[in-house]
């Protein structure tokens, strides 16, 4: 059985904070297994093990090995990658992992990077006929052209950074006038931006999970933002949303929904945990975004989902150390 987990955290991205507590509890779930998990920090170059106590020291690279304070050298069996956000959501982290011949939870290299950049996943599956937002893609230095940006997405739309998550830097704008100020708040976070057309509708969420000998399709989550939209407050304050599992949509449209998600790892390649989120708009499911690294914190969706289907979180995250292939 694998011994040796690196737990890696944190990134480059404003995500980081979030990072950091799902790390809190993959560190607890891996403890209760038997495993020996070792938290590593990952941020602007800078791979940190932090230990529960003594020194914290620094990750070789060269060979993906760590020299504890005793003089011991640990080499890793396996890499759980719980950056959400830039280098663990975009296929870096796994490139590297490759390279060291390192097996991980999430997605690979190609399917990471795609999924993580929101507009070129959007037309990618709107190639392959999925529902989708009309989009419009803005990036940094370029003329900002108000006229073609409300021509291709209509107002209100959102303005979101094109490569991160968690709400960062996302607006949503409703006259002309908001259209370039908000851009430039997602220009904070990424030198992309996505401007994408509201679909007044219910905002609902899908996470799943296939191995080489079953699969996980969890039960869908309704997200009621008490906000105007499902920003950072509402995902991460307590009291300003409710997440409710199963969602209360009609049964035909939650197996089509389910339907949808499971298409759509597919098309992308997905390994590992995903969630992705839709917004319903009658009976049409229209694609919003996939994480290939969704949150596993306390205040997450997707721990929520595996218990509602009376799993632990500890056995999923068991199952895909010993299953999942890279």
């Amino acid at each position: 059985m694998i011994k040796n987990i690196a737990i890696l955290q944190g990134g480059n991205s404003s995500e980081y904070v979030i990072s950091e507590k799902s790390a809190k509890e993959i560190y607890i779930y891996l403890r209760k297994l038997g495993f020996s998990p070792y938290r590593i920090r990952v941020k602007k170059g800078k791979w940190t093990y932090l230990p529960e106590n003594g020194e914290a020291s620094t990750l070789n690279l060269n060979d993906f090995s760590l020299e504890l304070e005793d003089g011991k050298k640990v080499f890793f069996d396996f890499a759980f990658i719980i950056i959400h956000g830039t280098p663990g959501e975009d296929g870096k982290i796994q490139s590297l992992l490759e390279m060291h011949n390192i097996p991980y939870n999430t997605s690979g290299v190609l399917s990471s990077a795609l999924s993580f950049n929101k507009y070129a996943c959007k037309v990618f599956l709107k190639n392959s006929n999925f529902l989708t937002p009309e989009a419009y893609l803005y990036r940094k230095g370029e003329v900002i052209d108000i006229d073609k940006i409300i021509n291709k997405t209509g107002l209100p739309c959102f303005i979101k950074p094109n490569n991160g998550g968690s709400s960062f830097g996302v607006s949503k704008v409703i006259a002309r006038e908001e259209i370039e100020s908000a851009i430039f708040e997602a220009l904070k976070e990424d030198t992309e931006v996505i401007i994408e057309s509201y679909v007044k509708g219910i905002e609902i969420s899908c996470g799943l999970l296939k191995t080489k000998s079953e699969k996980f399709i969890f039960p869908i989550t309704e997200i009621v933002s008490k906000n105007d939209f499902f920003d950072f407050e509402a995902k991460y304050k307590k009291g300003m949303s409710d997440e409710i599992t199963p969602a209360r949509i009609p049964e035909e449209i939650n197996i089509q929904a389910q339907s949808i998600a499971s298409d759509i790892y597919d098309q992308l390649n997905c390994k590992g945990i995903v969630r992705i989120d839709f917004i319903l708009k009658g009976s049409q499911l229209f694609f919003l975004e996939l994480n290939s690294v969704p949150g596993m914190s306390k205040e997450s969706i997707i721990p929520k989902q595996i218990r509602s289907l009376n799993l632990k979180v500890e056995d999923i995250l068991l199952k895909i150390i010993n299953e999942v292939e890279n």
